[in-house]
């Protein structure tokens, strides 16, 4: 498989789930601006829509969507338990939470990289997605990961979309609980192996 990413965007959350699974792939970054792979080829040509992640898979299809990419590489390796069984109650809980962190956190998120709008626009975004912070910190308050029992791919997606909070200046530890679920995720392996790779690519 080859996993197409950015540094900093959501594409780290299938790259920390592909290291907890221990499946093999390969890394390979763009450049959000030009589109341009570190292989040479115009990303546009993998993922018409332009942006990270894209998973392709050994059989030539490309996978898209952190969500879907994520329950798809769950499901490779069920023993792994980073996702409940397809068709289970607790897999639609999980749908529901990765859907509140798409929806509500990494979309939430998007127009405070936008530089260009006023301040009393980006006001606006920001407090409604300090109302949603603050639904995650009670429930992190309570549990050490987003879904009862152990990590899962929810807790890989939120920690990503959370790295972005002080690009915002928005200091995390206003949400104890969160401060505390971000250094807790950290100390994982695959983690600490994900963002070092990361950050050790050339870029493109």
């Amino acid at each position: 498989m080859k996993l197409y990413f950015a540094p900093m965007a959501c594409s780290l959350s299938p790259h920390i789930i592909l290291r907890e699974l221990n499946l093999p792939f390969e890394l390979i970054r763009i450049n959000n601006k030009t589109k341009r792979t570190a292989d040479g080829q115009d990303f546009r040509t993998i993922n018409p829509k332009g942006y990270v992640a894209a998973l392709v898979l050994d059989n030539g299809e490309v996978l898209t969507e952190g969500p879907a990419i994520l329950q798809y590489l769950a499901d490779l390796v069920p023993a792994g338990g980073l996702a409940p069984a397809a068709g289970s109650w607790e897999r639609v809980r999980l749908q529901e939470m990765l859907n509140f962190i798409t929806t509500e956190i990494h979309g939430g998120s998007a127009p405070l990289f936008n530089s260009e709008l006023p301040e009393e626009v980006q006001s606006l975004f920001r407090r409604k997605l300090f109302t949603r912070l603050d639904y995650l910190a009670e429930r992190l308050a309570e549990q050490d990961y987003l879904m009862p029992g152990e990590f899962s791919v929810a807790d890989a997606y939120l920690f990503t979309v959370l790295q972005w909070l002080p690009v915002f200046n928005i200091d995390v530890q206003q949400w104890p609980a969160l401060a505390a679920f971000i250094a807790r995720i950290k100390t994982r392996p695959a983690v600490q192996a994900a963002l070092a790779a990361e950050e050790a690519s050339a870029p493109v």
